[in-house]
């Protein structure tokens, strides 16, 4: 077994693993009413579907590192003797892997010498990006074509072969455990009560076991019209951590080969295992937005310019459901510096939206839920003008992150990689921008009462205020110091003389709707270089942004976060 040297202070460490640093989102309950009320079929599934779950988890750690596997056997066998490797294997276990960041963008690297790498685990540990260019272009002309084009997939793990790259199917590339995943499918498939559940997890378990991107995309588009079953599971693939294949856009020689050859480099997925009981009273009330679809895509900004998800002229292609959270592996799971509320799948990039597939979101309730009130209204004492308290509403920041998933996909659905690393920086930011540019309309079509458009907006501007500045890596969170910036100098609010926020209410909807028009411009257009400029003009880190940190920095002393998940446990250890 390898040894490695434990990088973080029994003080560094015992700060960290403190209840007051370290937040729990409680999964559901070995005796939850949720589970219980299950027919006993989908009850054996579910443990499938956990075991199924688990072993994803194994595979995308090796996406994100090449050292996880290794840290997490040592790790497992030093905790039971030593203190320092235990508290580290909390650590470890919370945010799956040995580097991540904290909620205040701080770098956390639990081993010595083993730092992170642009490309994680998806690409060679020691390829930097002189060389991953210079090596791509070479190949290019010495007409290594379909070698190039098989490394700069989503779904390969890029290897040497002698002095070239050679990217493998991840499928070939992890085939015992894909097949074991695939196992576990087949067998939640004999158990669960529903037909077309059970005709998804068939596909997926396919496509599971043959390297034919054609077979993920009939899967995902079985997988996007599920509306109606007892039990949700999903394999998440996201593109947000690799910050090797975006560089390419950067190399002006590279970029126009690839052209030359139809070439369009995609950035990796890292694979999640999501499990939950679909949640019937909450699936209802998010699929009140569905009528209103149609509509938003007919107002989204330029929308004669480009094709979008949802037409205006089509039935909308988005079924939604809300979800009793069971079990989150993979990087649907990995806590760093904050977790996923909701994901709207399959990107943009994913085949199955070419074969006429939709889209699915798919909603986490227990990693929404507040179980400190007293903490939410100490924050507002402290950051919000007493005259706004009465329009804050926690549950409101639900309702934008139902409009923030749906806006995914208004807008361009094709080109964004051309972007490169502002990719998903700017996607987000259309998400958010779109969520509440809709707001006065959604209110006019009586989506939303009065009240609930005020508790909208004071919420979504008050929420939107960090902790510490992010770094360029942090999508989700650049975009809102790239918002706050903008917003401010537009009048959208206001910082008072005692250093609390004051929303100009009215002033809100218009600024969204002009920051809307500006980034579909963007994505229309995918020059890197306007992207890049539009990101540094807005992401700068404001007086007033450092004055909001501080106070949240004082009564939210979190750095770190898990989850536990004492039904998936109960059911892994079966």
């Amino acid at each position: 077994m390898e040894t490695f040297e434990l990088n973080l202070s029994m003080k560094e460490l015992e700060k960290r693993t403190h209840k007051d640093y370290l937040i729990t989102k409680k999964f559901l309950k070995a005796d939850a009413p949720e589970y219980l009320a299950l027919a006993e079929g989908d009850k054996k599934a579910l443990k499938h579907l956990c075991k199924a779950a688990e072993i994803i988890e194994k595979i995308n750690m090796q996406l994100d590192c090449h050292h996880n596997l290794a840290v997490k056997e040592y790790l497992e066998t030093a905790s039971k003797k030593n203190k320092q490797a235990k508290l580290t294997k909390i650590l470890f276990d919370a945010q799956k892997g040995v580097n991540a960041v904290d909620t205040m963008s701080c770098p956390i690297r639990l081993i010595k010498g083993i730092d992170e790498r642009p490309g994680k685990g998806v690409y060679p540990e020691n390829l930097s990006k002189e060389e991953f260019h210079s090596v791509l272009i070479r190949m290019l002309k010495e007409g290594k074509i379909e070698d190039v084009k098989s490394v700069l997939t989503q779904r390969s793990v890029v290897i040497r072969v002698a002095e070239d790259l050679v990217g493998v199917d991840y499928i070939e590339y992890f085939k015992d455990d894909f097949s074991k995943v695939a196992y576990e499918l087949n067998r939640a498939a004999e158990y669960s009560t529903n037909k077309d559940f059970n005709e998804y997890l068939a596909l997926q378990a396919k496509a599971l076991r043959t390297p034919d991107p054609m077979l993920d995309a009939y899967a995902d588009k079985k997988w996007a019209e599920l509306q109606d079953t007892p039990l949700e599971f999903t394999i998440t693939r996201e593109n947000y951590e690799d910050e090797m294949t975006g560089t390419i856009i950067e190399n002006e020689e590279l970029t126009k080969l690839l052209e030359e050859h139809g070439i369009s480099p995609i950035p990796k997925d890292f694979l999640g295992g999501r499990v939950g009981i679909v949640n019937k009273k909450g699936t209802q009330d998010l699929i009140k937005i569905k009528k209103y679809l149609q509509i938003l895509a007919d107002n989204m900004p330029f929308n004669n310019e480009y094709k979008q998800t949802i037409s205006a002229e089509a039935d909308a292609q988005q079924t939604m459901v809300d979800v009793d959270m069971v079990m989150a592996s993979g990087d649907v799971g990995e806590y760093r510096g904050g977790i996923t509320l909701a994901e709207n799948l399959p990107n943009s990039d994913k085949l199955s939206l070419t074969i006429g597939g939709g889209r699915r979101n798919v909603y986490h309730r227990q990693i929404r839920f507040i179980s400190d009130k007293s903490k939410l209204q100490e924050r507002l004492d402290a950051i919000l003008d007493k005259s706004q308290h009465k329009y804050y509403l926690d549950e409101a920041d639900h309702w934008f992150t139902i409009g923030h998933e749906n806006a995914h996909s208004l807008g361009p659905k094709e080109g964004s990689e051309k972007l490169g690393k502002y990719r998903n920086i700017i996607e987000e930011n259309k998400a958010d921008m779109g969520a509440l540019a809709f707001v006065d309309l959604l209110t006019e079509l009586g989506m939303y009462t009065k009240e609930q458009r005020l508790q909208i907006i004071v919420t979504t501007i008050a929420d939107n205020f960090l902790k510490s500045k992010p770094t360029m890596s942090q999508a989700h969170r650049v975009r809102t110091v790239m918002q706050n910036k903008y917003f401010a100098e537009r009048g959208g609010y206001e910082i008072t003389k005692d250093g609390k926020i004051i929303v100009n209410i009215d002033k809100v909807v218009p600024i969204a709707k002009e920051m809307l028009a500006e980034i579909v411009r963007i994505q229309i257009e995918g020059d890197f270089n306007k992207a890049e400029q539009y990101v540094n003009e807005n992401f700068i880190w404001t007086d007033n942004m450092e004055l909001i940190a501080k106070k949240l920095q004082k009564i939210n002393k979190t750095l770190n976060g898990r989850l536990e998940t004492e039904l998936a446990d109960k059911l892994l250890a079966e």
